[in-house]
Parts: C-alpha cells; structure tokens; sequence
C-alpha cells in the first residue's frame, strides 16, 4: 500500500494534493479521524486522498481549506486534480473549453458534458471505466464551473431529438436530466434547440461536434471519436462547420419550442417522480 510519506509531490496533481494534505493536516496537529469529524466524512476517507487512492471532489477541498484555515490553497488545487484525471488527448480540449467566450456544439447522441446531471454522467461513465468512475464524475461536473464564473460563455446546444430518448440510467435520472435542460430556460448564456426526426437527413450525421471561440485566439472545432476527439484550427475545415452549424440551427426547433418537447418527452416517457442526484463528498 502506498503512504502519504513515500509520496513524491512533484509525480502529479494529485501525488501533490496527498502530500500537502498530509502535510498541511500534521502541521495543525490533526489527526485523519480528527479532520475527517470536522468535515464530517471518515478519517478513512482522507486516507485514502493522502494516499491518492481517492480522487477529492471541489465540495471536499472547500471544507478541507475551512478546516484547516488554508486560503483556498486546496481549492484552488483541486482543479488541476481533477484536470488531470481527464483523458490525455481531452485535457487541452478541457483547458480551451474554460477559455470560451462562446461555445456552440451540435450533439446526436448525448447532453453535452456542460449540461449533464451527476446522475447522467455516472451511467455513462460507468459503462467502459467503472474503476474509475468516481473521479471522472467528478472531473466532468467541474468543467461546469464554466457557466457559473462572473462572465460566462455564451453557450449555444443543437440536440438530435434522439437524445431524448435514449435512456441513460433509467427514467428517474432520465427525468432529472431533462429537467435539468429545462432550468436553463431562463438563462441568457445558455440556449438549447432541439433538431427533430422530421428534418430528415442533415450536415450532422457524421457525428457531434463543437466550434469554441475566444475574445483574442483563433476558433477551434472539436470533433468527437469513439477512441478519442480531434481539434483543429484550420480556417477552411471552421468556416465549413460554422455554415454546417448554422443550417443545424435553422431546421431545429426553436428554444421555446424545443422546451415544450423536452418537458413533455420527459413527462410522458420517464413518469411524474424525480429523484434528485446525490453527490458524495469527495
């Protein structure tokens, strides 16, 4: 079993967060129980993080920066922990997508990461890395800190109606999920349109995509694959999928329209209960 005293800080985001975990713990004189009491989870668990045998979430971080009267030193951390975790072919789409100033994305298949509920993005992720499910939840909500910064990008989201449909994770956190695209109604940063069955066949068939663009930096489309995505910054390849983008968005349904569908999709085929997600603490 790995110690938190053979940790090598400098071998990861992580490896460092258990080091200074520990570090930081011992210095106020608590012990892993002790810490564990005051933000209310087990000493167990902080174990396991100094040992990096658990991935902490942002919600843990905070307490721990509470607890032991940090400044935000493990917060702040947190991010680049759960950033690395990502994939590695993801992590630079990750980085960039934090930047945007406007992010437009058309999804046949899935919600966008932006939007998805924990409940959503754990049956997902459970299907080809249920070992590492926990942390990769946990890397997907974070990057949905994005929409709740001071000035956040303005995000637009085209979905195949099949998406709604496709059940993921059974109807309760189907319903939540789509329940959750409906808090968005009101929301000026945040627009979504569904593209129905009745357009027939459209410019994205050929699979999902997202066009990220900056206040000072060159546009960038990611295209998703099923071993991994690929972006580009060629002019010509953007302005071909900024049209095909822009066709998407005049055969879909319009926002108040797509609204209706969404809650009545989610009333008729997931039922009338809804139970909400439940986040662990790290």
């Amino acid at each position: 079993m790995v110690l938190a005293r053979d940790l090598d800080p400098s071998a990861s985001p992580l490896d460092y967060y258990g080091f200074e975990l520990r570090r930081l713990r011992e210095a106020a004189g608590l012990k892993q129980a002790q810490l564990g009491d005051i933000i209310y989870c087990t000493g167990s668990l902080i174990g396991q993080v100094e040992c990096t045998k658990r991935v902490p979430t942002r919600d843990f971080s905070e307490r721990v920066d509470a607890a032991l009267g940090t400044d935000g030193h493990f917060s702040r951390l947190v991010g680049l922990v759960l950033r690395s975790v990502l994939p590695t072919w993801f992590q630079a789409y990750a980085e960039m997508e934090a930047r945007a100033a406007f992010i437009s994305t058309f999804q046949a298949q899935l919600v966008h990461g932006l939007l998805q509920t924990e409940g959503y993005a754990r049956a997902l992720l459970n299907v080809d890395r249920p070992d590492r499910v926990d942390e990769l939840v946990a890397a997907r909500i974070d990057r949905q800190r994005a929409l709740a910064r001071e000035h956040p990008p303005a995000l637009w989201v085209v979905l195949g109606e099949a998406v709604l449909y496709q059940e993921v994770g059974g109807s309760a956190v189907m319903r939540g999920q789509l329940g959750h695209l409906l808090s968005f109604v009101d929301e000026p940063w945040v627009h979504i349109q569904v593209l129905p069955f009745s357009a027939g066949q459209h410019t994205g068939m050929l699979g999902s995509f997202t066009l990220l663009r900056f206040d000072d930096d060159p546009e960038i489309l990611y295209e998703e694959g099923y071993a991994q995505g690929h972006m580009t910054a060629n002019p010509a390849v953007i302005r071909e999928r900024s049209v095909g983008y822009a066709r998407l968005q005049a055969g879909a349904l319009s926002p108040e329209e797509s609204a209706r569908l969404i809650a009545r999709v989610m009333e008729e085929r997931y039922g009338d209960e809804h139970k909400p997600d439940r986040r662990s603490l790290a």
